[in-house]
């Protein structure tokens, strides 16, 4: 049987398994007797680039088959610092699961961050290595740049986020409808992009310290990234009408 390696974003690990993604992300978000019930994001990361930074020994011996005959579901082989230390060359596709067992596969793309739109708030939720939400005026490329490059105090070594609909709340905090836009505590999140309007030297502003676990797929508006500094990774995310025709038993589970 074939050996394949995940990275969970929440929490954050290095996982060997035997089972291909779809049936690895079921796994994970609803257990082998379906009594488990939560979400799961994670990267296919690929084994021959990253030989040299765990123990294969270990790894062949303890991701074997069962006496059964059926395929190991999981076997940890790291929770600590599992992003910062993984290249990102060695990062495949990306895959969402409901709660209820559905997975999403997204294909890595090249980000032209030449066809960004400047001028619109935006918020990020961060997933790994930290999880706060957060409203900024930058771009995702100049987000994920900001945050690791050094030029402030508070620096990662690498950042893997998902931007989040705002709808006329990226132009216009204030009044602008929110309809469609399931988050709690609104009057909140307009007082924060609020300020970022307002404020010419304040680029980010924390909407909500703690991640829930819980990721509303509805409300994703562009897609995932990650990265450091001026290298980034891409995840487009499809719209709910062209997701409907790729996947319909996600797209109804969401």
């Amino acid at each position: 049987m074939s050996k394949f390696i995940y990275l969970t974003a929440t929490p954050e690990a290095l996982i060997a398994s035997m089972l291909p993604p779809a049936e690895f992300g079921s796994y994970l978000s609803t257990g082998t007797k379906k009594r488990n019930k939560g979400q799961a994001i994670f990267f296919e990361v690929d084994l021959a680039k990253i030989e040299k930074l765990i123990d294969m020994d270990s790894l062949n011996k303890r991701c074997v088959a069962k006496a059964d005959g059926k395929p190991k579901n999981s076997v940890y082989l790291s929770v600590y610092k599992v992003l910062e230390l993984i290249p990102l060359s060695a990062l495949k596709n990306l895959y969402l699961t409901t709660e209820n067992g559905y997975t999403l596969e997204l294909k890595k793309a090249t980000y032209d961050n030449t066809r960004e739109v400047l001028g619109k708030l935006h918020l990020f939720q961060e997933l790994c290595p930290v999880t706060p939400l957060v409203a900024s005026e930058l771009t995702p490329s100049s987000f994920l740049k900001r945050l690791t490059d050094g030029s402030i105090p508070i620096v990662l070594p690498k950042l893997f986020f998902v931007d989040l609909k705002l709808g006329e709340l990226a132009t216009n905090p204030l009044s602008g409808s929110v309809e469609h836009l399931p988050y709690s505590n609104i009057g909140h999140l307009r007082d924060c992009l609020e300020i970022l309007k307002g404020e010419y030297e304040k680029h980010m502003k924390t909407v909500q310290r703690l991640y829930s676990g819980s990721l509303l797929y509805r409300t994703i508006e562009s897609g995932f990234y990650v990265g450091s500094k001026n290298e980034i990774i891409y995840y487009p995310y499809p719209s709910l009408s062209e997701l409907e025709n790729i996947n319909y038993e996600f797209f109804r589970s969401i």
